[in-house]
C-alpha cells in the first residue's frame, strides 16, 4: 500500500543555482547529499515530514524517451508572504488565482526550467473535502 509521496526526482545543470533557489529563496532545507569522489552530486530537499526532492547534477541534457516530470507541487503556510518574498527577490511569480479545487495558488520556475505549482489549501479545498472538481 503506499503511505505518501517519498520523493521527486530533479536534474540541475548547476547545483549550486538550484541550491540557492530552493533553500535561500524558498526556505527549505538540506537533508543530505549525495557524494563521490569527494565531489557533490545532488542533495535532498526536506519537504515536509518524509517527503523530499531529490536534485542531481545532470552534465548535459537528455533527449531520450522517458517520461519528464512537468511539475510538482508545494503546499505553503502563507501564500502571500511567500509571493512577496519571491518577487522581492526578483523571482517572476504568476498572480496568485483561487483553482476550482478551493486553494489558492501561484507558480513559479526554478533555475532548470521546472515549473513549480504554490498551493495554499482552505478548509473547502477538495484535496480535505474528497468531492469532484468541476472544470469549464
Amino acid at each position: 500500500m503506499i503511505k505518501r509521496l517519498a520523493h521527486v526526482c530533479i536534474g540541475a545543470a548547476d547545483l549550486d543555482r538550484a541550491q540557492q533557489f530552493y533553500v535561500d529563496l524558498l526556505g527549505m532545507e538540506i537533508a543530505f547529499e549525495f557524494m563521490r569522489g569527494g565531489e557533490r552530486i545532488g542533495f535532498y530537499l526536506q519537504a515536509g515530514a518524509t517527503s523530499f526532492i531529490e536534485v542531481f547534477a545532470e552534465r548535459e541534457s537528455r533527449k531520450d524517451d522517458r517520461a519528464s516530470l512537468k511539475h510538482f507541487c508545494l503546499e505553503v503556510e502563507d501564500i502571500d508572504a511567500l509571493i512577496a518574498k519571491l518577487t522581492a527577490q526578483g523571482v517572476d511569480v504568476s498572480r496568485k488565482k483561487f483553482g476550482a479545487d478551493n486553494a489558492w495558488q501561484a507558480w513559479i520556475t526554478d533555475p532548470n526550467g521546472l515549473r513549480i505549482e504554490l498551493m495554499q489549501y482552505t478548509k473547502d479545498s477538495t484535496q480535505f473535502t474528497g468531492e469532484s472538481v468541476l472544470l469549464d
